[in-house]
C-alpha cells in the first residue's frame, strides 16, 4: 500500500505548491487504471511528465515499461530520488519545454502526466509539435479541459485545440476523477484524457503548419462568422470569399460548426 501524499509531504518536511497547480492523487484504483490506459508493454518507452511524489511512477514501472520522469520541482526530485524507486530514470526539466524522444533515448514514446491547469496548453502543443514521436498519451486534466478537447463540432466548447489533435489523434474522456481523490482537493473534478494517433491524418492537407494558423484564424473571434474570422490573419489571405467556395463552405457558418476535414478543405484551397 502506498503512502498517502499528505503523510509523504508531512514527513518529508513539504507543501504542496499552489502557484504550481500540485494536486497529488491518492487512489490507487484511479492510478492503476490511469496506468492501464497508456496500454504500455514490457521495455515500451514511457516519459511520465510531473511525477510528483511517484505515486503513478510505481503503477506504470509495474506495466514492464522503460519509465523515464520530467520534474521541475526540486523538492519533488529529492523526494523522488530518496525513495530510490528501482528502473526509474529521473529528469530534472521542465515537461513543457522536454523533447519527449530526447530524454527517453527512443524514436517512439507514450506519454502520461497529471498535468497542472496552467501548463496543460503548452503541454499539448508539444504532443502535436512532436507528433511523430508520439504515439499514445494519457493525460489528467481539469475535466472541463477535457470535455472541450473531445468535444464535436457544433458544441459550444469545441475549439481550436479540439480540431487541431483530431487532425492527428482520436481523442476520448477516458473516465472522471473527482476532486476529493486529491491532495489538496482542487476546486473542481478532473478526467482522463486518452489520445491515440491515428495511422494518417484524419483529413488531407498541404502544410500542417498553416493548417494550424487557419484554424486559429477561424477561432480568434468566435462570435463572428467564419468569412469575417479569417481575415484576423492577413498572412493567409487578401480574400476570403473564392477559398471558401472552392472549399464548398460557407462563409457565414461559424468555426465551432466545422469538422477537422472542412478545415482542412479550407487549408488545402489556399493553394
Amino acid at each position: 500500500m502506498l503512502e498517502h501524499p499528505k503523510d509523504m509531504l508531512r514527513r518529508l518536511g513539504l507543501s504542496p505548491k499552489h502557484s504550481w497547480g500540485q494536486n497529488f492523487l491518492s487512489d490507487e484504483v484511479v492510478l492503476e487504471r490511469i496506468a492501464d490506459e497508456a496500454l504500455l508493454r514490457p521495455g515500451e518507452p514511457c516519459v511520465e511528465l510531473g511525477p510528483g511524489l511517484g505515486h503513478l511512477t510505481r503503477y506504470l514501472l509495474a506495466t514492464g515499461a522503460k519509465v523515464t520522469a520530467v520534474e521541475r520541482d526540486r523538492d519533488m526530485v529529492r523526494a523522488l530520488e530518496l525513495q530510490k524507486i528501482e528502473g526509474l530514470t529521473l529528469v530534472e526539466g521542465n515537461a513543457a519545454e522536454t523533447d519527449f524522444a530526447k530524454v527517453a533515448g527512443a524514436d517512439q514514446v507514450v506519454v502520461v502526466g497529471n498535468l497542472p491547469y496552467h501548463l496543460s496548453s503548452p503541454i499539448l502543443f508539444e504532443v502535436l509539435d512532436q507528433v511523430e514521436h508520439v504515439p499514445r498519451a494519457v493525460f489528467t486534466l481539469q475535466k472541463e479541459v477535457v470535455d472541450r478537447l473531445a468535444a464535436e463540432p457544433g458544441n459550444r466548447d469545441y475549439g481550436v485545440l479540439t480540431v487541431m489533435l483530431g487532425l492527428r489523434y482520436r481523442v476520448e474522456c477516458a473516465f472522471d476523477v473527482p476532486a476529493h481523490l486529491f491532495h489538496p482537493p482542487p476546486k473542481v473534478d478532473s478526467a482522463v484524457l486518452r489520445l491515440t494517433r491515428l495511422p494518417k491524418p484524419r483529413a488531407e492537407v498541404k502544410d500542417e503548419a498553416r493548417f494550424r494558423k487557419v484554424v486559429k484564424a477561424g477561432f480568434a473571434q468566435r462570435r463572428k462568422t467564419l468569412s469575417n474570422s479569417l481575415k484576423s490573419d492577413k498572412t493567409l489571405s487578401d480574400d476570403w470569399a473564392p477559398v471558401l467556395e472552392k472549399a464548398g463552405i460557407d462563409g457565414l457558418r461559424r468555426a465551432e460548426t466545422l469538422s477537422v476535414e472542412e478545415f482542412a478543405a479550407i487549408e488545402r484551397a489556399l493553394g
